[in-house]
C-alpha cells in the first residue's frame, strides 16, 4: 500500500513553506485525490511516471553531488571548476574519470560511450577567446561536444575537500591527527599536515610513498637517513606551500613535482621532500573517485580511464 504523500512533496513545495504555498498544496492534494477516485488507473500512472522521471539520472544530478562532495568555492580563485561542458537536463548512463582529458582518455570516452567525464584537471582551464579546430584544445573540445560527452573538473576543490585528495594522501601514508596546512573557513583546506605513530627514516616514508602510489621510482630532497615525524602533504605541483611546511615545523613534505628553486630552498630549510610525479600523487584518487561515483549512483557504469598514463617516463 502506498505511503501517505506529505502535502508539500504533492505540490513541489519546499519542507518549510508559507501559508499561501500550504493553502496551493492542500489544494493540489485534494485534486490528486479527487483524481485517485474517479480514475484510479490514470491517477496510478500519473504516480508512476512522476517516480520514474525522479529515478532518472542527469548530468546534472551527478554534479549536484560532486558539488556537495568537493564544494567548488574550496577551489583557488585561478581556478575553473563545476560541469565545464554539456547540458545538465540531459540523463546518463556511462561515467568516466580520469586526470586529464587528451587525445587518449578524449577517445576512450567517446568510443566507450560515456555521457560524462569527471576530469581532475579541467578543459578548458583558461577562457576560450574562440572555438575551432585550429588549436589543440579547441579540436579536444569539439571532439566531446560532437559526441555529446560532458566534463565536469572538481581540480583544486577536490584537493582540499574533507575527503578529497590530500586528505586520503595523508592518510595513505599513515598519517593522524591530520589538518589542512592552510585552513580555509571551514574545516577544509589547501595540503594536509599530520604526524606519524613512530619517527622513520626519509627512505623509510620513501618506500612508503613508493608503495601507497604504486611507483617504482621517487625524488628525495634532502638526507635518506634524516629522522621524520612531522610530515605535510601537496598534491600536484603543491611547491607554494613549502613555506607553511616550515612554519609549522614540518620535518618532511610529499609533494608531486615542484620547482628547482623550490627543492633549494627546503635544502636549505633542512626540510626532506618526496616527490613521485604529479601523476602519481593524484592518479590514485581519480580511481577512488569513480568508486564513490559507484556507490553513489549504482544505476550508472562508472569506471577509471583505463588508456591514460604518465607521460614521464622513470628510467
Amino acid at each position: 500500500m502506498r505511503s501517505a504523500v506529505p502535502v508539500f512533496l504533492v505540490a513541489g513545495l519546499s519542507p518549510n513553506p508559507n501559508r499561501a504555498s500550504l493553502r496551493a498544496a492542500r489544494h493540489a492534494a485534494a485534486g490528486a485525490a479527487k483524481l485517485s477516485a474517479r480514475w484510479p488507473l490514470v491517477a496510478a500512472s500519473f504516480f508512476f511516471v512522476s517516480e520514474l522521471i525522479q529515478a532518472v539520472l542527469t548530468i546534472d544530478r551527478v554534479a549536484d553531488f560532486l558539488e556537495r562532495f568537493a564544494p567548488t568555492h574550496l577551489a583557488e580563485e585561478w581556478d575553473n571548476v563545476g560541469l565545464l561542458v554539456g547540458d545538465r537536463r540531459r540523463p546518463l548512463q556511462r561515467i568516466m574519470t580520469c586526470l586529464t582529458l587528451t587525445e587518449k582518455s578524449i577517445d576512450e570516452a567517446v568510443d566507450k560511450a560515456a555521457d560524462l567525464v569527471v576530469s581532475h584537471h579541467p578543459l578548458p582551464f583558461r577562457p576560450l577567446r574562440r572555438l575551432s579546430s585550429d588549436t589543440l584544445q579547441g579540436r579536444r573540445l569539439l571532439k566531446l561536444i560532437r559526441a555529446e560527452v560532458a566534463v565536469y573538473s572538481p581540480h583544486t576543490a577536490f584537493d582540499s575537500a574533507g575527503q578529497g585528495i590530500n586528505e586520503r594522501l595523508a592518510q595513505g601514508l599513515g598519517l593522524s591527527r591530520i589538518m589542512p596546512l592552510v585552513p580555509a573557513e571551514t574545516e577544509f583546506g589547501s595540503g594536509r599536515i599530520g604526524v606519524l605513530k613512530r619517527a622513520v627514516s626519509a627512505g623509510d616514508l620513501a618506500q612508503r610513498v613508493k608503495t601507497f602510489l604504486q611507483v617504482e621510482h621517487v625524488q628525495l630532497v634532502g638526507r635518506v637517513e634524516a629522522a621524520l615525524k612531522t610530515v605535510a602533504v601537496g598534491c600536484g605541483s603543491a611547491g607554494e606551500l613549502l613555506p607553511q611546511a616550515i612554519d609549522q615545523g614540518c620535518d618532511a613534505m610529499v609533494l608531486g613535482e615542484t620547482r628547482f628553486h623550490t627543492c633549494l630552498d627546503a635544502e636549505a630549510a633542512d626540510i626532506v621532500l618526496i616527490l613521485p610525479g604529479h601523476y602519481a600523487s593524484e592518479r590514485f584518487a581519480v580511481e577512488q573517485l569513480a568508486d564513490v561515483l559507484t556507490q553513489e549512483f549504482p544505476q550508472a557504469e562508472v569506471w577509471a580511464s583505463r588508456r591514460e598514463h604518465d607521460p614521464l617516463a622513470w628510467l
